[in-house]
This record gives C-alpha cells, sequence and structure tokens, in this order.
C-alpha cells in the first residue's frame, strides 16, 4: 500500500494522478478542514474522466504534526512519499514553517518506523543544500553553514533532511530529493504557476537572477523510479536546467503569445519596489505580496548540477521550453 502526504498541493496532486494510473489504491492524507479541489483540478487537466481516477484515493484524515493520527494513517502501508510542507518567504510563517517542516517529518520518520514501512521519499528542496561560492555549481556535497543568507524554509527542510537521516541510522530505508523551483500547471493564483498569470497580463521587467528549474511531470516520474528502484539511502538534486529570469520569462510569454519582457529591473530598483508594494499592502492591511527573501532571490544566481541522478537512473528530463509550452496549453484552455 503506499501512502502520500501533502497530496492537496501542486506535486503531491500530479504525484498522485502518476500513481492512480499505475495503482488501484492509493491512500493520501490531508488536514481536516483542507481542500482537496486542486487535486481534482489537476487530474481534469490530464484525464477525460477524472473522478474514475479520483476514486482510486482513500483519504484519510491526519495531520503530520499529529503523530498519533500518522501512525493510524500508516498501517498496513509499505510505501510512503512525504511531499507535506509549508512553503513560505514571509517571517510571520516562520514558527510554523519550522513545526511544520521539521517536526512534521520527525514524525513520518517514527510513524514509518513504528509501522515498518519499507521505504520512504522525502521530497526536500534545493533551499537545504550548501551555498556554492563565486557563482559556482551547487551539488548534493556542497557544505551546509550556518548563515543569516539562509532562508528559514530552507532551514526547516535542512532540519527534516537531519530526521530522515535520522532514521536512516535507525534502519529505515529512505531516498530524498532536492527538487528546484518546481513548474507545473495548478492554482495560477500561487506557486510558480502564478508566473503564467503575471505573464498573460502583460510582464514589462524582467529580473538579472538565474535559478534552476524542472517540470513537475518530471519530479514524479523520478520520485516513483527512485522509490521502485535499487537506490538505497542517498540524496539527489532534480534539476532540469539553470536559466536566467530572462530566458523564463520570454519563454513564458512565446508561449501564452504575449510580449516578453523587454526591461532589466536592477537591484536597487527589485529592492525600492518591494518596499512600495510592502507599504501598499500594509496600507490595505494585507500580507505583503513581495518579502525580503523573494527579493533577494530575484538578483541573485544560483546553478545546480544533475549529474549524480542521471547517472543513478536511466531518465532524460524535459527541456523547460518544452514545459513551459505544456503548462501554458492548460493555461490557455482555461481561459
Amino acid at each position: 500500500m503506499i501512502l502520500v502526504t501533502g497530496g492537496t498541493g501542486l506535486l503531491g496532486a500530479h504525484l498522485l494522478f502518476e500513481l492512480c494510473q499505475q495503482h488501484e489504491h492509493i491512500k493520501a492524507i490531508k488536514r481536516k478542514h483542507a481542500s482537496t479541489a486542486l487535486t481534482e483540478k489537476v487530474f481534469g487537466f490530464y484525464h477525460p474522466d477524472p473522478h474514475t481516477l479520483l476514486a482510486k484515493i482513500e483519504w484519510v484524515e491526519a495531520d503530520i504534526t499529529d503523530y498519533f493520527s500518522l501512525e493510524t494513517a500508516l498501517r498496513d502501508v509499505t510505501q510512503v512519499y512525504h511531499c507535506a510542507a509549508l512553503v513560505s518567504f514571509r517571517q510571520k510563517d516562520a514558527a510554523a514553517m519550522l513545526h511544520i517542516n521539521t517536526k512534521g517529518t520527525e514524525n513520518v520518520v517514527n510513524a514509518c518506523l513504528e509501522q515498518h514501512v519499507q521505504k520512504l521519499l522525502y521530497v526536500s528542496s534545493i533551499a537545504a543544500l550548501g551555498r556554492a561560492e563565486n557563482d559556482g555549481m551547487v551539488d548534493e556535497n556542497s557544505p551546509w553553514k550556518e548563515s543569516k543568507q539562509n532562508s528559514v524554509y530552507g532551514i526547516s527542510k535542512y532540519r527534516a533532511e537531519r530526521e530522515i537521516w535520522r532514521g536512516i541510522a535507525e534502519g529505515l530505508d529512505a531516498v530524498i530529493i532536492n527538487p528546484s523551483v518546481i513548474l507545473g500547471a495548478g492554482d495560477w493564483d500561487k506557486g510558480s504557476a502564478e508566473l503564467f498569470s503575471f505573464v498573460n497580463k502583460g510582464l514589462k521587467h524582467y529580473t538579472k537572477g538565474v535559478n534552476g528549474y524542472v517540470y513537475v511531470k518530471d519530479v514524479c516520474r523520478i520520485m516513483i523510479q527512485l522509490m521502485e528502484g535499487d537506490i538505497h539511502n542517498e540524496r539527489f538534486v532534480v534539476n532540469a536546467e539553470n536559466i536566467s529570469y530572462q530566458q523564463l520569462f520570454e519563454s513564458i510569454a512565446y508561449a501564452m503569445g504575449k510580449t516578453p519582457p523587454t526591461k532589466e529591473l536592477s537591484p536597487k530598483a527589485v529592492h525600492i519596489g518591494r518596499y512600495l508594494y510592502a507599504l501598499k499592502d500594509l496600507l490595505q492591511g494585507k500580507a505583503p505580496r513581495i518579502t525580503k527573501q523573494m527579493a533577494k532571490n530575484a538578483i541573485s544566481t544560483f546553478r545546480y548540477n544533475n549529474q549524480k541522478l542521471l547517472d543513478a537512473i536511466n531518465f532524460n528530463y524535459t527541456p523547460i521550453d518544452k514545459a513551459v509550452k505544456e503548462i501554458a496549453e492548460v493555461f490557455k484552455s482555461e481561459d
């Protein structure tokens, strides 16, 4: 029996879709008042009869921060895909991120050990990796350093990984993946999918930063391959390409039939813009749309080496330009 945490999020929903095409019965946990709307929406993107596939999912009410509900959910489970996490760059979410991402993963590990789960696949993040010097490539061996430059999200995922390694030391079979920015069709007002909404409305500016990107479908297929394969107690960067924000926005714009942004924002302009948006959001009683961490990421260069995974499994990444075109087609079909 397979169980998925985080099945109501972008990655978890796509993973459930892949698994439901291969299996007749999948368990997925969700919190008491959590909505499965995004999961249903994702299934509808790719299948003419989504309800037939959705019927294969047994939703179990549980919370990764509640050990006892988790232990009950894991009974008779042999494989666990742990996707659940809180992703935020807002300071007000710091305590919640540390609790959900770190303590929640500790609970998952303990429940897996208690229920004798055969294998756990944990979705970490590139944010949990060490940093490269002089714009070099980051890989699985880049050493983590305590620094004010680390985001709270990155710290929470790094500590969560330590819980996975602790579980491995206690006899758990586990694999960790560190995906870069995951691109996929989903809620067009959240996460990376919101980039398509921004470009669709007309985006005039871009920033000078570089980051790693990967298609959500690729991440799911890699996860399944690692779970089913003879790979144990390893950690892999999952990244298709390192490209500039300008390249990404151009790719999205062309796929959407829009004019690409042509004006580069200087680092100073990015930070001034952040303060202006913060003031506007404050006056309107809204949470800040652009945080200090987001602004810093937008003008930074991050490159990730994916060679370890390519050496370990037979896999070809989808080019980001092709992934963007597929996502844009889904967006336009809903517009």
